[in-house]
């Protein structure tokens, strides 16, 4: 048996009323997985780790579940739909773009990071295309801790404070702020997570508008969809908002 599935099990989670969620302690989880050998098993920042659909354990996708943290040390279990899907629109050709710089830089072929493929569109003037703004400077990069804020799943109320949230790279520019998550693997779906809370975190530091962009380099081409809360209290109101692939030319 999992760790999830004993957590489940000792927690009498299969007759909790998810109309609300249900919060439990790192303490909590760790009780249990320290039993298991296997470092996954008995990490509990590893378990708490579901970052796309498929890494949830099975408890969680049969009852239609994913986990929120909500505090250093404490996680909502949730109800609803916590994943936004990232796919290539099919009827999207990829747009040629020339190369800006009139040299090569040689340095950004060395490794496979998320944020040396953004530092690297950013050089070549990717994302200020994608953003039409040249004004754009890396201001922001690695992991704070947010302040309180409140928001809604479905018809949940959950609160958040002090979580640790994590960006590849943010920009600030004359008139705006934008938030990148990289990947440097094809993704289908990601974790809303990633994108909402260093959204609402930074929505409170600045009046600028903060926007929130998904970065991948796929197959030699560097994709970007651009996502957007309609409603900022809201967790599930996220909607696609631009998406564009390019691929450089000499």
């Amino acid at each position: 048996m999992s760790p999830w599935n004993q957590i489940f099990e000792k927690h009498n989670l299969s007759n909790h009323d998810f109309k609300f969620p249900y919060y439990i302690t790192s303490k909590e989880i760790k009780e249990v997985s320290k039993h298991f050998s296997r470092t996954m098993h008995a990490d509990p920042r590893l378990l708490c780790s579901q970052t796309t659909r498929e890494s949830r354990p099975s408890c969680f996708a049969e009852n239609g579940l994913f986990l929120l943290p909500v505090s250093k040390y404490r996680f909502a279990i949730v109800n609803g739909e916590g994943y936004v899907d990232v796919k290539i629109p099919p009827t999207v050709e990829p747009s040629d773009y020339a190369n800006v710089l009139d040299f090569e830089l040689e340095t950004s072929d060395v490794g496979d990071s998320e944020m040396q493929h953004i530092d690297f569109a950013f050089a070549n003037g990717i994302l200020q295309d994608f953003t039409q703004d040249n004004t754009l400077n890396l201001t922001i990069r690695g992991r704070k801790y947010c302040p309180k804020f409140e928001f809604k799943v479905g018809d949940c109320d959950i609160e958040a404070h002090s979580v640790q949230t994590e960006v590849d790279a943010g920009y600030e520019g004359r008139s705006q702020v934008v938030l990148l998550e990289g990947k440097n693997r094809n993704t289908t779906n990601t974790i809303i997570r990633q994108l909402y809370y260093p959204f609402r975190q930074w929505q409170s530091c600045t009046k600028k508008p903060v926007r929130s962009i998904f970065f991948e380099k796929r197959q030699g081409s560097y994709n970007l969809w651009e996502y957007e809360f309609l409603d900022v209290f809201d967790y599930n109101s996220i909607t696609l908002k631009q998406f564009k692939q390019y691929k450089l030319t000499k």
